[in-house]
């Protein structure tokens, strides 16, 4: 069985790592790398880290607006997958690369499995949520992370396909955290102390692309350093939209280049709290136990909200820093994200064909019981 693998972003590079390190001894996995985050610290670093096989195709499609991107990816994988003739195109997530593999898969009539199917923010102004939307309505294989990402593809009349599986990137968290934890040094290198700072990060678009958006979110990363050091991984792209922008002073505030995974995972396991609008932190967070802010306005992980981790506070600067200042751990230790086994979930059905059946369940059903494989595992250190 020849599966070729679509990735370009660095949450993407998580998942297909723990995913492909199953495959790969049951089938020829073809690795493509559209090369959407081409920076090395966005790419090269989490190839190394996750010993990620170098890619068999780099496309080099790099940054340009959504059009221009996702045709010049849609052009050059419909080429290769003319070439490579697989059995199936695994995509992941919800980027212009993911939706760019499926369309070029689909319009070849070669069956598209679609990694994190079903989530939605029902926000269509968020060129991610476009890109779900789509991808789920032309794959064959639809792996739901949670019992609502079911709800929502049963609620748009897609039922045939559907798996629910947990989340891999809680399968990345339980293999590499004990590593980070051992082989970063990252907070040495700030002089941080685990529980006495906190983490941000900002990428989305509606954030960046709006100046007063960015300007009241900066704010409040200065206000809250007043109290705590901010460290501040600054994406290429966000860096640049700063820039432009009036100096904003924060008495600890760290802005630094962007950081590796093992970097990453110490930095959110001893947090005090993280304020994010990135979909893959805010689930960190919540693997990890440490509370989470979310610079949204919705969010497409609604778990991490309905149990108490995780606090929308949307771009107002005084409501981002009430509820940093207030955040305490969440409420319930309900845990809808899977047992940790999410990847061989996916690659059974890939290579078998055999979809367990999926019952769709009642949206007050949605929420399930914690796994006692995580009670006392992710304890800050």
């Amino acid at each position: 069985m020849r599966i070729v693998t679509i990735v370009g972003a660095r949450p993407q590079f998580v998942k297909a790592a723990v995913v492909s390190r199953v495959l790969r001894p049951v089938a020829r996995e073809v690795l493509v790398h559209t090369g959407q985050h081409y920076d090395a610290n966005m790419s090269d670093v989490f190839f190394r880290e996750l010993e990620i096989p170098a890619p068999d195709y780099h496309l080099g499609v790099g940054s340009a607006p959504h059009g221009a991107q996702t045709g010049e990816m849609l052009k050059q994988i419909e080429r290769l997958l003319l070439d490579e003739k697989p059995d199936s195109v695994l995509v992941y997530g919800d980027t212009n690369s993911t939706l760019a593999g499926a369309l070029a898969a689909a319009k070849l009539h070669i069956p598209v499995a679609h990694v994190e199917a079903g989530l939605r923010s029902f926000n269509r102004r968020m060129p991610e949520e476009v890109n779900r939307v789509l991808t789920d309505h032309m794959s064959s294989l639809l792996f739901a992370p949670t019992d609502a990402s079911v709800f929502n593809l049963e609620r748009e009349g897609i039922s045939t396909g559907v798996c629910q599986v947990g989340d891999v990137m809680y399968d990345a968290v339980l293999r590499h955290l004990e590593q980070a934890r051992k082989r970063s040094h990252i907070l040495d290198r700030y002089e941080l102390h685990p529980g006495g700072y906190v983490l941000a990060t900002l990428h989305r678009a509606e954030n960046t692309d709006d100046p007063q958006r960015l300007q009241n979110i900066l704010s409040a990363f200065a206000e809250i350093s007043r109290d705590f050091p901010v460290i501040f991984p600054v994406h290429p792209r966000t860096r640049r939209l700063v820039d432009g922008l009036p100096p904003v002073l924060g008495e600890s505030l760290l802005m630094v280049e962007p950081v590796s995974y093992f970097d990453m995972l110490r930095l959110e396991s001893s947090a005090r709290c993280i304020v994010t609008d990135s979909g893959g932190v805010q689930k960190e967070a919540f693997f990890l136990r440490v509370p989470c802010v979310t610079t949204r306005d919705e969010s497409e992980w609604v778990e991490t909200i309905e149990t108490g981790w995780n606090t929308l506070a949307g771009a107002d600067t005084e409501r981002i820093v009430k509820a940093v200042r207030g955040a305490v751990p969440g409420h319930s230790g309900a845990w809808p994200y899977g047992r940790g086994d999410s990847a061989q979930q996916i690659v059974h059905v890939l290579t078998s064909g055999a979809l367990p059946p999926s019952e769709v369940p009642a949206r007050k059903e949605i929420v399930t019981a914690e796994p006692a494989l995580v009670a006392d595992e992710f304890e800050p250190a």
